[in-house]
C-alpha cells in the first residue's frame, strides 16, 4: 500500500456560527449556564467614571480570570493569547471572532488602579461561590469535613 502524504488545507471557508462550533459539553458552557455573569456589573460600576473613552466589559475581565484558573494556564498574558485563537474561550467571554481580545496590560491595569484596594474580588466570590451551592456543585459535608481535618 502507498503512504498517503497529507496536504495541508488551510484555504477552506468555515461557514458557521461560533454558537455552532462550541461543543455542547464544552466545560465553558457548563460554567455559562450555571453562573450568572451579570451581576458583575453591579458591583464594579462605582469603579467607573461617567466620562472617558469605552472601556473592556467588567465582566470579559473576570471571565479571563476564570479561563486563567479553570483551564491551569497559569499566566494571564497567555491566556489572553490562548483566547485569541480558542473559540470556546471567546464564546464565553461573548466576542465574536472579530472582537479583540483584550491585552494582558489591560486586564493588569483594572487589576492594578482599579480592583486591588476594593472587596470587589471577595464579593464575586461570594457570589458566585452561593449560585454553585445552589446549583449543588459544592458540597457542603466533605467541605466541612475538610476543614475540621485541617483544624485537628
Amino acid at each position: 500500500m502507498a503512504m498517503t502524504k497529507q496536504i495541508c488545507k488551510n484555504d477552506c471557508i468555515i461557514l458557521s456560527t461560533i454558537e455552532e462550533l462550541v461543543p455542547k459539553e464544552h466545560l465553558v458552557r457548563k460554567l455559562d449556564n450555571c453562573i450568572d455573569f451579570r451581576f458583575i456589573e453591579n458591583i464594579v460600576k462605582d469603579l467607573y467614571s461617567e466620562a472617558g473613552r469605552p472601556s473592556v466589559p467588567p465582566v470579559v475581565l473576570f471571565k479571563l480570570i476564570f479561563i486563567n484558573i479553570i483551564f491551569g494556564i497559569n499566566s494571564m498574558r497567555r491566556t489572553c493569547e490562548e483566547c485569541k485563537v480558542n473559540i470556546a474561550y471567546r464564546w464565553f467571554l461573548g466576542l465574536s471572532i472579530y472582537d479583540e481580545i483584550p491585552n494582558y496590560s489591560t486586564w493588569s491595569q483594572n487589576y492594578i488602579r482599579r480592583y486591588k484596594d476594593s472587596e470587589v474580588f471577595n464579593e464575586i466570590f461570594d457570589k458566585i461561590l452561593n449560585q454553585a451551592i445552589e446549583y449543588g456543585f459544592v458540597d457542603m459535608e466533605t467541605v466541612f469535613d475538610y476543614i475540621w481535618a485541617e483544624s485537628t
